[in-house]
């Protein structure tokens, strides 16, 4: 039986700032991979994977050995930037299997525990390399909750919490974002207007693919004419790829194939490969003139998700054998969305590879797709300005046969409710 006792304590003594528990108000107390349990013993299908937390999916079995074979031997915990062997291994491995292969040359910086933290640290770099204070994000983008982070995004519910001004950033339209408006040509002509009152930047700060924006996918055509604006006004380019990367899309950075060489790259959630804290921020070397201690954190150095980094690095990423498989699970999902799309009249499919979704037309009615889809044993969660994106993030790791459980589950769901809000008309 469900504990109560339990559920009260939350309503009790946690903070009204919770959200996601609202929506799937069970206690949750085991998972494996795409599964999740709760204390009822139900099962539920997973997702939403931490947003992206988890591409790997919950407590993967060779992570989960490492991290235990690691605490058992008392190795180091907390690090702060101390040398230890958890993070060269991390790092070695990073190296010769991201970047190496890639033809990349950045530093690695350890900026926090989340994904915000390297937002902050690529803002502050950038305004400190160029001397400038502008920086250029775009509508529906989103970055973090920390103040300069908050700055750059576009929700007005978010960037209400700060209860102050928050300044230094101007927003330009993302592709497509405003209909018959070429945003390339529009932002060209703003820069080359002396008149225009908007600075020259200190840097573009862009998701390749807007996550909680609405699912909206930059072609490399937008991002190619992004960088080269950068280039033509001396700015920089910093590819928010915190939640569109590490595999999400198929290769380990969503731009990958585009052309695109970003100054700046934050990385977070599925960094450390088994959802613990962990985010960084590559460097191109030039651009490295942080003074020591200039940017620091005290969770910087968590060796535990150095562990499982450095093994969720050997085992995916070795070879191209996980992002073919994640290639035809893509192509699978685009598939079935398309036939889901079908029953509401309107829908579109919106995003790339397994970070895929349907743009339903209505926050209203997504909300209630996904409390069917909750009630029926499938956790998925809204993105969008008006929250009216169906949004699937599965594991990356999920079963073939899972995802088209969970799929058939989100089917019935949209039928259903479709059906309710037509007949409501």
């Amino acid at each position: 039986m469900p504990n109560t006792s339990m559920t009260n304590i939350y309503t009790r003594r946690e903070s009204e700032a919770r959200s996601y528990c609202r929506a799937f108000p069970v206690t949750f107390t085991r998972a494996r991979n795409a599964t999740l349990t709760d204390d009822a013993g139900r099962d539920y299908i997973d997702f939403l994977a931490g947003c992206s937390s988890l591409n790997y999916g919950h407590n993967d079995p060779e992570m989960k050995a490492a991290l235990i074979e690691h605490i058992s031997a008392d190795g180091v915990t907390h690090g702060l930037d101390m040398h230890t062997d958890a993070k060269a291994a991390f790092l070695e491995s990073f190296e010769r299997l991201i970047l190496t292969p890639r033809g990349m040359d950045y530093k690695f910086m350890f900026t926090g525990p989340t994904g915000t933290n390297a937002v902050e640290a690529a803002m502050k770099l950038a305004r400190k390399t160029t001397g400038r204070d502008t920086i250029i994000a775009f509508t529906n983008g989103f970055h973090g909750m920390t103040m300069g982070a908050l700055a750059a995004t576009g929700n007005a519910g978010k960037r209400a919490g700060a209860g102050t001004s928050l300044h230094g950033v101007v927003r330009m339209p993302y592709e497509d974002a405003l209909d018959g408006v070429d945003s390339l040509a529009m932002i060209r002509a703003m820069l080359a207007n002396p008149s225009s009152g908007i600075d020259a930047p200190a840097a573009f700060l862009i998701e390749p693919v807007q996550g909680e924006g609405g699912l909206n996918a930059a072609s490399a055509e937008f991002l190619q004419g992004i960088q080269a604006l950068a280039r033509e006004h001396g700015a920089l380019v910093i590819m928010d790829d915190i939640q569109a990367g590490i595999g999400r899309t198929g290769p380990f950075f969503s731009f990958e194939g585009m052309g695109i060489q970003p100054d700046l790259i934050p990385l977070a959630k599925s960094l450390s490969g088994m959802g613990l804290p962990m985010a960084g921020l590559l460097i191109r070397p030039d651009l490295d003139v942080w003074k020591p201690a200039e940017h620091n954190g005290t969770f910087r150095g968590n060796n535990h998700a150095f562990v499982t980094a450095r093994v969720a690095l050997e085992k995916f990423w070795a070879d191209d054998a996980f992002q073919h498989q994640t290639k035809a699970k893509s192509a699978f999902l685009t598939q079935r969305l398309q036939g889901i799309a079908a029953h509401v009249p309107g829908a579109v499919l919106k995003g790339r590879g397994m970070m895929q979704g349907i743009d339903v037309g209505c926050g209203d009615l997504a909300a209630s797709v996904c409390a069917t889809c909750f009630q029926h044993g499938l956790i998925i969660e809204t993105s969008g300005a008006h929250d009216e994106v169906v949004k699937v993030l599965a594991p990356l790791t999920i079963p073939q046969d899972q995802l088209a459980k969970g799929l058939d589950i989100l089917e019935a769901a949209v039928q259903a409710q479709a059906a309710t809000k037509i007949a409501a008309e």
